[in-house]
């Protein structure tokens, strides 16, 4: 089951994805095992640096840099708080770009669920309306549910026209 190419995707062979596919991109952002185990604590509600940091497991040096990434990016933002008698810091807060990610981390997790691991313990996630577990899923804009094979990989040109090779 793979993904079909279109013309002039077809032709494996005269092109290339590098520097324009968005999988690329993406991974250029998060495709850090630090950025996601960062956007992981976030999603579990973690804001503040410390925090982020001892609970990903990276140091402060490492933390610094994802979460500056992850802010360039779009995904985070920094937020000033203070507490009483402190200096004012900035926790990070998920934007609505980094709300996007949540399918991704829900994917990675049930991925995660099926390779060996060391006990038998997992992550329950679950839709709190109803109790039943949340499932990943790739849908079309109608709803169906599509595996890799009904997918098909075409170019949108923004002018209409193909670029120059």
């Amino acid at each position: 089951m793979t993904i079909t190419l279109s013309s002039p995707l077809a032709d494996r062979d005269r092109w290339t994805a590098a520097g324009w596919c968005p999988l690329e991109r993406t991974l250029d952002l998060i495709g850090t095992r630090s950025a996601m185990t960062l956007l992981r604590e976030v999603f579990y509600g973690g804001s503040r640096f410390d925090d982020l940091a001892r609970r990903a497991g990276v140091t402060p040096a490492v933390a610094a840099q994802r979460l500056r990434q992850l802010v360039d990016g779009g995904l985070l933002e920094r937020r000033p708080y203070r507490e009483p008698g402190h200096r004012t810091r900035h926790g990070y807060a998920l934007t609505p770009k980094g709300h996007a990610l949540f399918p991704i981390l829900v994917a990675l997790l049930r991925f995660g669920d099926e390779l060996p691991r060391e006990h038998e313990t997992h992550l329950a996630l679950t839709h709190a309306g109803c109790g039943e577990p949340i499932v990943p899923q790739v849908r079309c804009a109608a709803g169906h549910v599509v595996p890799a094979a009904e997918a098909v990989a075409s170019i949108a040109w923004p002018d209409a026209t193909e670029p120059a090779r």
